[in-house]
């Protein structure tokens, strides 16, 4: 099966496009793909955005995380290709299907990997202000490689793991994937 993971970073924040409901305004700065068949990570810049829409779309299954209600909503202008027909696994999607509410990346990360991410999308949005592109490749790598660990974790033990921000306490959740 031909899998891939996905994540991108933007040229801008939600309060600079006039918010969340215009995510399609972001901007890719640029996207990070790891290819399962290859085990190589491959990085799509700006101008190559229709060339990733089209890895995208020729995969089997894209993993990711809030892929469906972001990264996909923030590449689509750059091709005319519906990127909702792409097989995705979108790991927020499914357990926020299953919990009744939103699990960071980080927390996820955090419980079940011991890792943590080395920075944020805000952060990512200054280093492109700032033109420190090899930044942000590293920060979008990292939580490629972030999310692949935590898909193979889930697929391996049928769970992955979260801290609850109120108790503090380390919850599971089934990794049905």
């Amino acid at each position: 099966m031909k899998k891939l993971v996905f994540d991108l970073e933007t040229k801008q924040a939600f309060d600079e496009v006039g918010g969340r409901e215009h995510a399609d305004k972001l901007g890719m700065s640029l996207g990070v793909v790891y290819d399962y068949e290859t085990g190589l990570y491959t990085t799509y810049f700006e101008p190559d955005a229709a060339a990733l829409a089209d890895k995208l779309l020729s995969a089997e299954l894209v993993i990711g995380f809030n892929l469906l209600k972001f990264d996909y909503v923030v590449l689509q202008p750059y091709t005319p290709q519906d990127l909702r027909k792409i097989n995705t696994l979108d790991i927020l999607a499914k357990t926020s299907a299953l919990l009744g509410f939103r699990v960071s990346l980080e927390s996820f990360v955090q419980a079940t990997l011991g890792m943590g991410k080395m920075a944020n999308g805000l952060q990512s949005v200054a280093w492109y202000k700032a033109g420190m592109m090899d930044k942000i490749e590293e920060y979008c790598r990292h939580d490629v490689d972030l999310t692949r660990q935590l898909y193979e974790f889930g697929k391996a033990n049928g769970r992955i793991y979260f801290v609850e921000k109120r108790s503090g306490r380390r919850r599971e959740v089934p990794a049905y994937w």
